[in-house]
């Protein structure tokens, strides 16, 4: 395993990040499958037609189930389809405002950009931070120090993993987050990626959003009913377990610090449902790989170049496995982690890192 000389500092403005610039980690050149240019141009050709149909059934049931739930409001009738509504809004929105963010998920620019905002609203990322935060984290993967998105920091906080599942102190952080945007304090952090010409759009977006929810707020005070919060505002509690779910398992347990996406991120096989809440994110490592390759065309991409990455774990279930003993284990040694192993028709790992890393994990 990698050798740790110092502890892991996962500020941005710390010394990891200093150190991660100084040794060459930073916007380095990452590994990449090899694929033929004529095919991958195939492969990133955009189209509508799988957004528009994704989104409408989205969207569509979203407004099936809240009708549902506000038809049998104050019986226990309502609770299966506001829980259903719930995933839809606190975790397909997840997927989407990632998908929408690359401008792949449709080949019409205003269709990605109506569905970010929408999905960014519900998921409660602020659309201009998190566009620049996505950048870097795929400029940098789990790279201490760089990436401003490692779910999952050494030794695990795993009384934060489990709340997170209810959404408690991700929209915590999303609230505090939200009202010093509102009140026009850009953090230092942010400023490390969000470019200054942008950061007044953040500032923008987070005070119509707090309007937003302040309406909803005096709407349900008035009324005397929390219905409101239920559709606007509490889904993103009470649906955010399946984008916790899925999400975790993209790199959870596996390599930091290195710059091959084989080491550090996870693919794995899911039911249609998980895939459809999940937008082909389960093929992780291929879309790190290839960003541009719109989500439709993951389980092709996959296809195409399984010869060189790890073996995907079969199921949601294999994934957990695997990944909880490792966070188990960083409670006791934080350099410990998995070592993906290649099959015997892959490329290997870069030189540089192949001797540090040849050690497997015990």
């Amino acid at each position: 395993m990698a050798t740790q000389t110092k502890k892991r500092d996962y500020d941005l403005l710390g010394e990891s990040s200093r150190t991660a610039v100084e040794t060459g980690l930073a916007a380095a050149q990452w590994y990449h499958t090899d694929i033929p240019r004529k095919e991958m141009k195939a492969l990133m050709q955009r189209s509508d037609a799988p957004g528009i149909r994704d989104t409408v059934i989205w969207l569509g049931s979203m407004a099936v189930l809240a009708g549902l739930g506000i038809y049998f409001w104050g019986s226990w009738i309502a609770v299966p389809f506001f829980l259903a509504y719930g995933v839809l809004y606190g975790s397909a929105s997840d997927s989407r405002w990632h998908e929408c963010g690359h401008g792949t998920a449709f080949k019409t620019r205003w269709m990605n950009d109506a569905v970010y905002q929408i999905a960014c609203f519900m998921i409660m990322r602020n659309p201009v931070t998190w566009r620049w935060s996505h950048a870097r984290h795929h400029t940098d993967t789990v790279i201490v120090g760089r990436d401003p998105e490692i779910a999952v920091m050494r030794p695990p906080d795993l009384l934060r993993l489990v709340l997170n599942f209810f959404g408690i102190l991700d929209v915590w952080h999303a609230m505090i987050d939200m009202l010093r945007n509102a009140f026009g304090v850009v953090s230092a952090a942010e400023k490390t990626f969000i470019p200054e010409m942008e950061q007044p759009k953040a500032i923008r977006i987070a005070r119509i959003w707090l309007a937003i929810y302040l309406a909803t707020v005096a709407v349900a005070v008035a009324t005397g009913s929390i219905l409101p919060l239920m559709l606007i505002g509490l889904p993103r509690l009470y649906g955010a377990w399946h984008h916790v779910l899925t999400g975790l398992l993209q790199h959870g347990g596996l390599a930091d610090n290195v710059i091959d996406h084989r080491l550090n991120s996870r693919t794995v096989y899911m039911n249609p449902i998980s895939r459809f809440i999940y937008w082909n994110m389960n093929y992780h490592v291929e879309h790190h790989m290839f960003p541009m390759v719109p989500y439709h065309a993951l389980p092709k991409l996959h296809a195409m170049i399984k010869h060189d990455l790890p073996a995907p774990n079969p199921s949601i279930l294999s994934g957990y496995r695997e990944m909880i003993p490792a966070f188990l284990r960083q409670l006791r040694n934080e350099d410990y982690f998995l070592r993906r192993e290649l099959p015997a028709t892959a490329r290997p790992y870069r030189e540089e890192f192949h001797n540090e890393l040849a050690p497997a994990a015990q």
